[in-house]
């Protein structure tokens, strides 16, 4: 165990934390926690040491500890923007701390560092993290456990459709391995009947030469040809099970709730979809190729060495041990250390993600210098990381090649006393020596892998984190039919909660088939969640939300989405064609009725100017049009799929004017016959909404037409007239004059 230093950080309580250390007790790791016991803010600290947990819990105020015993656990969740840290003992659950996800990729190192304390405990050899520099700065992912090279046996579930393939290559690796061997075992009389003799004095047997001298050509062209089949073979079947896994990942991905997405990055996500993926099929079609056929090669090399000699071959085996002992110790630091290289490459494709489709931005802001130090700075992260691990390899490796050269030594000085001695000859040292040479050869390929393999197994733990989280959004065992959708929606004693933040409070509304209804309210009322629940980008977390009297939960997510249309105030296009973009709901509609839909939504006319019509390439999210028209062709998108649910989320907040106006004869083209939840951002374009739904702080506080509410003069009416004269006001300012008109009862509202 190492001495830490002492604990210097700005939290309060770190003085105090060191007078409560005793004598030869070491701070491992500390971790502070923003959020009391009571959920409130405040400043909390968690310490490590080599015997105890020390916490303070500023509600209580004092001082808990908890001494390490091997059986405990902690366990890190997150939800909703909150996250919780619990350590358990072997029965009971003894502790319970709480933070924001700001203090997640602490809490992961924080963890990490207690598993180590822990196999420390229990007499295992550990590799410290610290003795490497700031790269203990990166987590292990979700889980907060490092890779396992167990992992990999995980695969064998995308392998198993070709079984038949995989033994068909396996069979013809140890026909090639065999193979290889024939040329070392007729080294022996070529040695002893033909060149030793010849030496002596005695003649050549041509024909003896002949067939020894075919006998290798044959091995050498039997184990080529072989060799070209199994690796053709299983390199077609290894780019197949990576392009299943790649297939099966993304699937996966989709089916996973919004709430996944909230605290992944892009370029993470796509790392882990693309080079790990492509990582484990080099790992498939070759080095796990190479490894089967090096241990195939040790063995059958062993046994033929026994055959030849058993004292001899014992003393090839002697850095066997030595290299093992060397393979052990740097494995964990290997399989640790490639997990540490792809989330910092992760941190670089985020860069890319986020700056790319964002140049714009970069640009119009001079940011330019920016962007290129946080890549730079990325980019150095990475190089550390790999200098890191490159020290430690760099050693490995002439390690094990400095223990074969002196085993070969060990078997050049005993063979040269078993031939002083006459008990072997000339030929078989000759031979002993070839197959050593190919068995020390393999020895080093075999460690060489270990590198590889380690890597593979991080990649494969990145994948395997996507596989097995479970969307909160699931589908139901026994789905219900869900078909001729009226629009019925009702929604009973509806909660949800952010973690432990409450957002919806037993809410109950009842919309009708084909009714407009208006969401309105100030920010973080709750309009955006509530409408996340209808379409069920979240479950409640009591309550029920109902369509046509059918519970959401009871259906498949993808057949009740079908019947729902949706237009965001920032409509996302694809990168393609116009007519692409507005079938992508219906991948087969036809082009009379794209054009339906485009007339429908007033963008018929702008389509037919631009260059190629329907046809013309549209850039990525809609590069090259107005914000204006891309909300046209997102109108002209749900239209065509004639939801029964609509869904509009502050459609005409982002344009206009004029193009406002545009926009709304567009909806309400696209309104009729069907049940419409809107939420805008001004409220008078939700005048013509049979009824307006008024929230505040996640419960309904008003409900009824514009004009009822109006009359009543609540919460509604202290809305629109504190939007009202703050349209005068900008009004006013437009034209010279700067008027301003307090109202106590007003309120600013992003509604």
């Amino acid at each position: 165990m190492q001495d830490h230093p002492p604990v210097t950080a700005h939290h309060p309580q770190m003085a105090t934390l060191q007078g409560r250390l005793l004598a030869g007790e070491n701070v491992v790791a500390t971790l502070e926690v923003d959020l009391g016991a009571d959920g409130r803010f405040a400043q909390g600290l968690i310490a490590l040491t080599n015997s105890r947990l020390l916490a303070f819990e500023p509600a209580g105020g004092g001082w808990a500890e908890f001494p390490l015993a091997v059986g405990q656990s902690l366990r890190l969740i997150d939800h909703g923007g909150l996250a919780f840290m619990e350590l358990f003992g072997a029965d009971r659950r003894l502790a319970r701390w709480r933070f924001t996800l700001a203090c997640n990729p602490a809490a992961v190192r924080f963890a990490a560092g207690f598993e180590r304390e822990l196999q420390r405990l229990a007499g295992h050899v550990v590799l410290d993290d610290e003795a490497e520099g700031e790269d203990s700065g990166f987590d292990f992912g979700e889980a907060g456990t490092p890779p396992s090279t167990w992992v990999l046996l995980r695969l064998w579930r995308f392998a198993r459709p070709y079984q038949g393939q995989l033994l068909l290559g396996f069979a013809l690796m140890m026909g090639a391995t065999g193979a290889t061997l024939v040329s070392p075992y007729l080294t022996m009389p070529l040695m002893d009947k033909v060149l030793i003799p010849f030496q002596n004095g005695q003649a050549i047997d041509p024909g003896l030469v002949m067939w020894l001298l075919g006998g290798l050509l044959g091995a050498a062209l039997f184990s080529w040809a072989l060799g070209w089949a199994k690796t053709y073979l299983l390199a077609l079947v290894s780019e197949r099970i990576a392009a299943d896994l790649r297939t099966a990942t993304f699937e996966h991905l989709l089916g996973l709730s919004l709430e996944y997405f909230g605290n992944k990055r892009t370029g993470d996500l796509m790392s882990r979809i693309g080079s790990e993926t492509d990582r484990i099929s080099v790992f498939l079609s070759l080095h796990a190729l190479d490894f089967i056929t090096d241990v195939l090669m040790l063995a059958m090399t062993a046994l033929i060495l026994f055959s030849i000699h058993p004292g001899l071959a014992l003393a090839t085996l002697v850095p066997l041990p030595f290299i093992a002992w060397l393979i052990h110790l740097v494995r964990d630091k290997l399989r640790t250390g490639f997990e540490k290289i792809d989330r910092v490459w992760g941190e670089i494709t985020n860069v890319l993600a986020d700056t790319i489709p964002g140049i714009r931005v970069v640009k119009a802001f001079a940011q330019e210098k920016r962007e290129a130090t946080r890549f730079r700075d990325a980019n150095q992260k990475n190089l550390q990381v790999n200098d890191r691990l490159n020290k430690t390899w760099s050693l490995f490796t002439p390690s094990v090649a400095m223990l074969t050269e002196m085993g070969l030594l060990v078997v050049w000085g005993v063979g040269i006393w078993l031939i002083a001695h006459q008990s072997i000859t000339v030929g078989t040292l000759t031979a002993f020596l070839a197959y050593i040479g190919r068995f020390y050869g393999r020895l080093d390929s075999m460690s060489r892998i270990v590198s590889v393999t380690q890597k593979a197994a991080a990649g494969a733990k990145r994948i395997f984190d996507i596989l097995d989280h479970v969307s909160n959004v699931p589908d139901p065992v026994n789905p219900q039919p869900f078909e001729n959708v009226t629009g019925a929606i009702s929604l009973q004693g509806v909660n949800f909660r952010y973690g432990s933040r409450s957002v919806i409070r037993t809410l109950n509304l009842d919309i009708r088939p084909g009714e407009m209804v208006g969401l309105v309210g100030h920010s973080g009322s709750g309009k955006s969640t509530l409408v996340n629940l209808i379409c069920r980008f979240y479950d409640v977390t009591e309550g029920a939300i109902k369509v046509d009297g059918t519970d959401l939960r009871r259906v498949k997510v993808a057949d009740y989405r079908r019947h729902i249309g949706l237009v965001l105030q920032e409509p996302f296009l694809f990168f393609g064609t116009i007519a692409e973009n507005i079938a992508y709901g219906k991948p087969d509609a036809t082009r009379d009725e794209i054009v339906a839909a485009a007339r429908a939504a007033h963008a018929h006319e702008f389509i037919l100017r631009l260059p190629h019509g329907y046809d013309s390439l549209v850039g990525e999210r809609g590069q090259g049009l107005s914000g204006g028209e891309r909300q046209r062709i997102s109108i002209a998108r749900a239209l065509l799929i004639d939801p029964a649910i609509l869904i509009l989320d502050e459609a005409t907040s982002a344009v206009d004017t004029e193009t406002e106006k545009e926009i709304q004869r567009a909806l309400d083209n696209l309104v009729k016959g069907r049940t419409t939840i809107a939420i805008a951002h001004r409220l008078s374009t939700l005048r013509k909404a049979d009824r307006l739904v008024v929230m505040d702080r996640g419960e309904i506080v008003e409900l009824g037409p514009h004009d009822e509410l109006i009359a009543r003069q609540g919460h509604y009416w202290r809305l629109w007239e504190a939007q009202a004269r703050r349209v005068d006001a900008e009004a006013a300012e437009d034209g010279g004059l700067m008027v301003v008109a307090p109202n106590p009862n007003a309120h600013t509202v992003n509604a």
